[in-house]
């Protein structure tokens, strides 16, 4: 009996991203978590910018993969996050942690966020406003 194929829900643009999600996890410098994180994003100009997390023997020196391709993005003249994947090495997908998430709030409110798994074959996708209800934002911060 042959199987059907079925329909990736993920547009090649997405596949892509995640694929430079999975390269950019092999360059995290992780020698105290062992936990290796790799995040690509694309901006509103279709532009694409990966980040690793660094990890640091002063532990909150450190900087999550997401928050190092933002940094990227801005540092060339970026300021809107499309789409933005997270992928590592746990067995299931992760999302952002709350830090990471205040940070994607900032530039890409309105972003879709996909998150992979160790190795690669689960792979969530939801909206930042789905995931973060609650931000707080730059409107909070008037009178």
């Amino acid at each position: 009996m042959k199987r059907k194929n079925k329909e990736s829900p993920f547009t090649s643009e997405e596949k892509s991203l995640i694929k430079e999600a999975i390269r950019a996890k092999k360059k995290a410098y992780a020698p105290y978590s062992k936990y290796w994180v790799g995040s690509a994003l694309m901006d509103d100009r279709g532009k694409v910018f990966t980040g690793c997390n660094v990890e640091n023997a002063s532990y909150p020196a450190g900087l999550c993969a997401e928050r190092t391709a933002i940094v990227k993005m801005v540092s060339e003249g970026g300021k809107r996050i499309r789409k933005i994947v997270v992928a590592a090495s746990s067995q299931v997908p992760v999302f952002p942690c709350g830090m990471c998430l205040q940070v994607i709030q900032e530039f890409g409110s309105d972003c879709e966020v996909i998150a992979v798994n160790k190795k690669g074959d689960q792979i969530q996708k939801i909206t930042m406003s789905s995931l973060f209800p609650f931000a707080f934002d730059p409107e909070k911060l008037k009178g």
